[in-house]
């Protein structure tokens, strides 16, 4: 599409300093105009970054010339000039960059989609040089973003080497004129008069927002000119260093930490830091940070999703391209890449390869740094190693990637670490469990529940516990779900413990103590009674100090059943098996009520309540499970 010269009048009647030239957009670019305008961004603050952007590159290519042509030497100082005029309802950006010609003028901005940076860079892809410049803009439609904020636009430049200014002026609504003008440095100024809905981009409050936003880590500085009191001053806008591009054996442990603190708004120190420029077929630069304290509203946010921030040639772009998987959220930090448009979409961003090489390259380096971590841990045996305070403040948000994550499933369970029956209050990994098992063992078993000490005096470790079966205690909500996903692990089955015994019965326990009553008459009694709250009533010898457990023979085990109910979702029908312990005093009792075919009372709903207490469920009706004491309570008094 290009713009058409076909309507060409002179307002002066003779030189050409005096003439200005008006040209009309042709109907098609005309449409395109306003695509740009209406529909290409989400966020009106769009445009400073964009011109701010097109600044940035014109000092680049200016500098970039310059090594050629030492007459096109950039100034010593030669920063990005905002200046806002409240009065004049005026916004303006300027550069001492290369500048552009009457005939790029024309060229560049008089033809939507004809990008002077992309026709640049094509003239640079056989340049030897170091020191090619980044640049940014890909479309050539940036610029045009500014008519989302402005009546019109003026675009004053000077080309670099030249005598000449001209003007570049539109409402952007079919037709730009060119002119001559007046300006004393080489580069660019772009002036917008602003709308009316649009005063508040005046605010310097607003302009600063915007600048710490986008243009942060811009490498050239960016300055804000106002006036006060008569007298302009300036107020930098950026820091004007991309600390990630830089090499990492330049950066300080300080700077580091500064930028960690001013991207988090942590006050811890990193736990780990994460900093190289990857090559290839995609590159990119990558910072990140793993924290050493969690932060105290993590687990409380609603989102998962990652929030590493995206730029694209030292431009911000958005923290929602979702470069980690969301149970690596735990990290912190950017990734700069050159290989896709500045203007690039949301949608865009779910669709481009390009994004999808990078996500895979920062999802291995972000777990292979961990899994390095772990490993140097398991080998030195130090419990307090960095890794292990990782754990204890992110392992759970790790195990989700145990559940959903089929890639890397086996390699997170490999350096996950447990608290267990053998190591309650240290830690222990799958391996070190699968070496201690005892012969005879088949599965690596697991108790999951609300509290980890609570776990520990579960009555459902006491069958193992006879058998010195070590039992992992796993107490994070996800702990209810990913181990059905993993289901083996160095070819042992994980098992809850609250599932059917019956692969202990090749594993001797001590004979248990005291005479066990014969519970015949009762199993009957109570199945009678509960009904179709049990599956079976049926005695065991793996109790010694409770008088019962309620096991499952199959479906979800007690802990998840109790999770998916509080989060409102279906659960699958799956009545538990009332095992009682025939030595236990209560049950002894119970059984002889039985064999003389007494009334039970309220004895077979209270056996199933300190059953549900026991795997740490909460009673739909408390309050008449007191009564229910009470009244058996008050009984045994009389």
């Amino acid at each position: 599409m290009t713009a058409t010269d076909s309507k060409k009048t002179n307002k002066a009647s003779s030189g050409a300093h005096n003439t200005v030239e008006r040209h009309e957009f042709n109907a098609e670019v005309g449409r395109l105009l306003d695509l740009v305008v209406h529909s290409l961004y989400s966020e009106r603050e769009i445009f400073l970054r964009e011109l701010l952007a097109n600044a940035a590159d014109a000092t680049d290519k200016r500098r970039f010339e310059a090594q050629s042509d030492a007459s096109l030497a950039l100034p010593a100082e030669a920063p990005i000039i905002v200046k806002s005029d409240e009065k004049a309802k005026t916004l303006s950006v300027s550069d001492q960059g290369l500048g552009m010609s009457r005939e790029e003028l024309a060229q560049n901005l008089g033809t939507i989609a004809r990008s002077g940076t992309k026709i640049f860079e094509e003239k640079l892809r056989s340049a030897d040089s170091k020191e090619r410049p980044n640049l940014i803009g890909q479309f050539g439609v940036g610029f045009y973003s500014a008519f989302m904020v402005a009546d019109s636009v003026d675009v004053i430049s000077k080309k670099a080497g030249s005598d000449e200014a001209w003007k570049w002026h539109s409402d952007g609504k079919g037709a730009y004129t060119l002119e001559p003008a007046q300006r004393k440095e080489a580069g660019t100024e772009i002036v917008l008069h602003l709308k009316e809905d649009a005063e508040e981009f005046l605010k310097a409050g607003r302009i600063h927002e915007i600048a710490e936003k986008w243009v942060s880590h811009l490498s050239w500085p960016v300055t804000l000119e106002e006036e006060k009191d008569g007298k302009a001053e300036f107020t930098p806008l950026n820091k004007g260093k991309a600390l990630w591009s830089q090499p990492k054996s330049k950066v300080e442990d300080e700077e580091y930490a500064a930028f960690y603190h001013g991207l988090t708004h942590n006050f811890d120190k990193p736990a780990e830091i994460l900093h190289w420029h990857a090559e290839g077929m995609t590159e990119f630069s990558a910072l990140l940070f793993v924290p050493s304290e969690r932060p105290f509203d993590f687990f409380s946010r609603q989102e998962r999703e990652s929030k590493i921030q995206l730029y694209v040639r030292r431009m911000f772009i958005t923290d929602d391209a979702e470069l980690l998987p969301a149970w690596l959220r735990f990290y912190a930090g950017v990734v700069d890449t050159s290989d896709l448009p500045l203007n690039v979409s949301r949608e865009m961003l779910q669709a481009t390869p390009t994004l999808a090489r990078i996500r895979k390259a920062v999802t291995n380096k972000a777990f292979s740094t961990l899994e390095k971590m772990a490993t140097d841990t398991q080998k030195s045996g130090d419990e307090k190693s960095g890794f292990e305070k990782i754990w204890g403040n992110f392992g759970a948000v790790l195990k989700e990637g145990i559940w959903e994550d089929s890639d890397y499933r086996s390699k997170i369970a490999a350096i996950s670490l447990f608290h267990s029956t053998e190591n309650p209050d240290g830690w222990t990994t799958l391996s070190d469990y699968v070496s201690r098992m005892k012969e005879g063992q088949k599965n690596i078993y697991y108790i999951t529940g609300e509290s980890h000490e609570a776990l520990r005096h579960s009555a459902h470790l006491e069958k193992f516990r006879a058998r010195g079966i070590e039992v992992l205690l796993l107490s994070d909500p996800v702990d209810s779900f990913w181990p059905e996903r993993l289901h083996e692990f160095e070819g042992k089955q994980l098992k809850s413990v609250t599932v059917s015994d019956e692969d202990l019965k090749d594993i001797k326990a001590p004979e248990p103590k005291g005479e066990a009553a014969n519970l015949d008459a009762l199993d009957v009694r109570l199945k009678e009674l509960l009904g179709d709250q049990v599956k079976e009533v049926r005695p065991t010898d793996n109790l010694s100090e409770s008088a019962l457990i309620l096991s499952s023979d199959g479906g979800p085990d007690a802990a998840l059943q109790q999770l998916l109910r509080r989060t409102g979702q279906e659960v699958p029908v799956s009545q538990p098996t009332l095992e009682l312990n025939p030595r236990h005093p209560l049950i002894a009792m119970l059984a002889k009520k039985a064999d003389k075919g007494e009334d039970l009372g309220h004895y077979p709903e209270v056996l199933m309540s300190l059953g549900r207490l026991q795997d740490g469920e909460h009673l739909k009706d408390p309050t008449n499970f007191t009564r229910m004491i009470s009244d058996l309570l008050a009984g045994e008094a009389k």
